[in-house]
């Protein structure tokens, strides 16, 4: 996918502001580090909103997690928003016109977002609107996609130049707290997963499929901070725009069954993607391997702090 015009100078301008946000917190930190000594709990940059205090705060989504997220104002003054199931999340409309909804998971870092909430005891924004530009929704995955080869390359290279010294040291970690901020990339790792099988051009659950479903349902629901992607597949036979669309069809069954029969919430659960035959699991020759095609792929994701995993 291509974007041109505006959405490449966004993409320009949404890396080079990021990167100098970056810096900008390291010299103001070092610009304070006396005042922090003088009061150990003395936290820069962070905002806390009173409890019952209504607020607007305007600025990039630089940190994500389940069920919060913190975005970075243009004084680098960080807000934690709290997500509910009454957060309002929509692109901006224009005139005559309202905006398109959207799911939480759109809530890429790198994203500039207004919220408007109400604090609670914790010091968060508790979010009743989430609004952004679509184009600026597009620059957010667009960056997300062209990062991740980057984040695999680097860790590639971090093996490498492990023994080199403590200079090369340095320079990483500066390029790691860059990169940081411009990765739209989910800190999450895969906890357990299950592959759910149709028939030809079906979307009905079998029997034999539900309950994999529901051993997986009650897995997530014992698991903290857990998200559930779903994406639906086809195999190549028939139209490739008909099998977009029964993709998609499978797809959503599973999301109305986890919801209906285990009450997950709905933004536990990304936006569920059909990928029509794009991405076969098996050859599309063979009747097993068309079989194996027909499938939606369910994962339980978590944090990679709270799995514990170091990666």
């Amino acid at each position: 996918m291509r974007f041109h015009g505006s959405a490449n100078y966004r993409l320009v301008v949404m890396v080079v502001l990021l990167v100098l946000a970056d810096v900008a917190l390291v010299l103001a930190q070092e610009n304070s580090s006396s005042s922090q000594k003088r009061d150990p709990g003395f936290r820069p940059g962070i905002r806390a909103v009173a409890a019952g205090q209504k607020a607007k705060v305007k600025g990039s989504i630089v940190r994500r997690e389940a069920e919060t997220f913190s975005i970075r104002d243009d004084q680098d003054i960080e807000t934690v928003v709290l997500l509910t199931e009454q957060t309002s999340v929509k692109s901006k409309g224009g005139f005559l016109r309202s905006g398109k909804n959207f799911g939480v998971t759109s809530l890429l870092r790198g994203l500039p977002v207004e919220v408007e909430g109400v604090g609670n005891q914790e010091g968060q924004l508790v979010a009743d609107k989430v609004r952004f530009d679509s184009s600026d929704l597009k620059v957010a995955k667009l960056v997300e996609k062209r990062v991740s080869p980057v984040e695999q390359e680097n860790e590639r290279l971090a093996g490498q130049v492990g023994e080199v010294g403590e200079v090369s040291k340095m320079a990483k970690a500066e390029a790691d707290r860059a990169h940081e901020r411009i990765s739209a990339l989910d800190d999450y790792v895969v906890q357990d997963s299950a592959n759910v099988y149709f028939k030809v051009n079906s979307a009905v659950i079998s029997p034999e499929d539900r309950q994999a479903l529901d051993e997986l349902a009650e897995k997530a629901m014992k698991t903290k901070g857990y998200v559930i992607e779903i994406s639906g597949h086809a195999d190549a036979s028939g139209n490739a725009q008909r099998n977009r669309a029964l993709s998609q069809q499978r797809a959503d069954a599973v999301v109305r069954y986890l919801q209906e029969n285990h009450e997950i919430p709905l933004r536990r659960m990304i936006t569920p993607f059909g990928y029509g035959q794009m991405r076969p699991a098996a050859d599309n020759d063979t009747p097993e391997g068309r079989r194996q095609n027909r499938r939606v792929e369910v994962k339980i994701l978590v944090s990679r702090g709270m799995a514990g995993s170091g990666q």
